[in-house]
């Protein structure tokens, strides 16, 4: 097995205390605020379109915050860096949609596989052989065909719910545009706001009979193991967690003098996401943005201390992930379809800029093509057979560009 050794001495309680301070409590709301709005309105999105009722969809969240947050506080005291672990976005994706052909349990089947390959790659050390199984431009060809959707919602909701699209969107384009301000108000947390306050205007919010119950009641989903969701969802989810998320994520840390122990955070994503599987929750990954957020500012090593709050933040969240689910489903769908929109925006142009700003741009758009006509083929789903015909065509034809890619 394959560690990468903690920070020593383990740091105290009064020691977290002294190092924490407004800087990092101010990048941790922040952290924890993007975490909790547009990246959520996604689950809620996928979720509703694949069928799942409340009970469950608020039982992924609780997985998602309160089972994750524990990772993350967990890695940030043994590393002493700002290492905070949620669930995988282009995963939620293509959950969603292979829940319009797979039962939830099947799905579940495939979260349990993925999170036993992500463990055993990790403990095995092979990790980093691993995130180049796959030429970069065709998985981000991939991502980019499962999120183009949700730019179309966006569009979308103009059409269908204009007095709460407009406001969303003049104000995420305000305050993006407004640097300084920005900083201290995010687009999207700014567009979240403005959609509260559109929707309120307007009387959207519908619960009709339903009850708000204050503490979760985690679902607990029986596993379902088939062929099809095994082939159709474990390497893509594996593939999307590795080489997207972990990979991005790490990639930020380094870049502010981090050292993120990848064999460690693999080992750890497949066993916490055996346990996130059984109250239906998508793989856990390490999340690309917020680590980005809660790293932005402070003395280096003092920036743990903004990872420990998010999570402490994500444990109360997943707590009470009942009343926030049964409040936005009440709400009308273009806002969860213009939030969606909204933070997937630049994620889906780093996407297009990857999959077709360099090499195997022919297996790159075969894949978007495919992934995005979404037509499954023996029952197995279109993001699979993206990436795999995708890999040929660009191994036949561009046997040079597909070379250099996995050999990064």
């Amino acid at each position: 097995m394959t560690f990468e050794s903690f920070s020593r001495p383990f740091p105290t309680l009064r020691q977290v205390v002294r190092d924490f301070g407004s800087t990092y409590a101010i990048n941790g709301l922040i952290g924890f605020i993007f975490a909790a709005s547009g990246p959520v309105a996604i689950i809620l999105t996928m979720g509703s379109r694949g069928g799942l009722n409340q009970l469950q969809i608020s039982s992924w969240i609780f997985g998602a915050f309160f089972i994750n947050s524990i990772l993350s506080i967990l890695f940030c005291l043994l590393y002493r860096k700002p290492m905070v672990f949620f669930w995988s976005i282009p995963g939620t994706v293509l959950v969603g949609a292979a829940l319009t052909h797979l039962s939830f349990p099947e799905v579940v089947g495939a979260f349990f596989l993925t999170g036993l390959l992500m463990l055993a790659l990790g403990l095995s050390g092979w990790v980093r052989n691993a995130m180049n199984i796959v030429p970069m431009p065709i998985v981000m060809a991939m991502v980019a065909g499962v999120f183009l959707q949700f730019g179309l919602d966006l569009i979308m909701a103009f059409r269908d719910g204009f007095a709460i699209a407009a406001p969303m969107c003049a104000v995420f384009i305000l305050l993006t545009c407004l640097v300084t301000v920005s900083r201290v108000m995010p687009p999207l947390i700014g567009a979240l706001l403005a959609g509260i306050a559109a929707v309120a205007f307007t009387g959207g919010i519908d619960l009709g009979a339903e009850s708000l119950s204050l503490f979760v009641a985690p679902v607990l989903i029986q596993p379902e193991f088939s062929l099809a969701a095994t082939v159709e969802l474990v390497l893509p989810l594996a593939i999307t967690v590795i080489v997207v998320q972990n990979g991005q994520g790490i990639a930020i840390l380094k870049s502010v003098r981090h050292d993120p122990p990848v064999s460690a955070i693999t080992t750890a994503c497949g066993g916490f996401s055996l346990l996130t599987a059984l109250t239906g929750t998508v793989t856990t990954c390490l999340t690309g943005p917020v680590n980005a957020l809660i790293s932005s500012s402070g003395e280096h090593h003092r920036q743990y201390t903004a990872g420990i709050f998010v999570s402490l933040l994500g444990l109360l969240f997943g707590l009470f992930s009942s009343v926030f689910t049964t409040l936005m489903l009440a709400t009308p769908p273009v806002f969860i379809a213009a939030l969606a929109g909204l933070a997937m925006l630049r994620v889906l142009q780093n996407s297009m800029t990857t999959a077709f700003g360099g090499k195997c741009t022919l297996g790159a758009l075969v894949t978007f093509l495919i992934t995005l006509a979404d037509i499954p083929i023996l029952t197995l789903g279109a993001p699979f057979w993206g990436l795999l015909i995708g890999c040929a065509l660009s191994w036949l034809l561009e046997r040079d560009d597909y070379k250099n890619s996995i050999s990064r």
